[in-house]
């Protein structure tokens, strides 16, 4: 079986869908933290290794990763884009024939240059197809479980503790 992985471009993903887009223009910290989470949920069910690359070009200082909810989150140095990490970064795990790369982003430049490399793209919109779909296959076997797993009890009453229940029941509502 061939490694899987996935580069996500971070903020060309948070403009992109209309979730994040509008989060991003009142909380941006927000917005990453909610990418990081649903690419959290895609790692878990698909099993693919998920790397999400945020631009800090103007930003003073080192390169800096990160593991949040399994995923891994990497902040470029001074002066690299995005871009630049992503096909630097595309080219080395290429080296390894088993690897299989993904780079999801909506940059037609950048989606030329990782084809060049060997590597597939996603564009931002069939992301977000995969991702609603495996959270609502999440949601569909979780909540499956979560009935399964609740106690089906039925207590036998005597007739008169019934009959009383229902008169407090009704004074309670209002229904006497």
């Amino acid at each position: 079986m061939n490694p899987t992985r996935l580069i996500v471009d971070g903020y060309n993903i948070i403009g992109a869908w209309p979730e994040f887009r509008e989060l991003r223009d009142q909380d941006f910290e927000l917005a990453r933290e909610r990418l990081i989470h649903a690419m959290a949920e895609y790692q878990a069910f698909t099993g693919i290794s998920v790397t999400i690359v945020f631009d800090a070009y103007l930003q003073a200082g080192r390169e800096s990763r990160l593991k949040k909810g399994g995923v891994e989150v990497v902040y470029t140095r001074e002066n690299e884009t995005a871009d630049e990490w992503i096909e630097k970064t595309a080219a080395e795990w290429l080296e390894d024939i088993r690897v299989t790369l993904t780079v999801a982003t909506n940059d037609y430049t950048e989606q030329w240059v990782i084809f060049a490399l060997g590597a597939l793209r996603i564009s931002a919109q069939e992301l977000r197809r995969e991702w609603k779909s495996a959270v609502a296959q999440i949601r569909s076997q979780t909540g499956d479980r979560a009935e399964a797993k609740r106690p089906r009890t039925k207590i036998d009453l005597p007739d008169d503790v019934i009959e009383r229940l229902e008169k407090i029941r009704r004074r309670k509502n209002g229904d006497t």
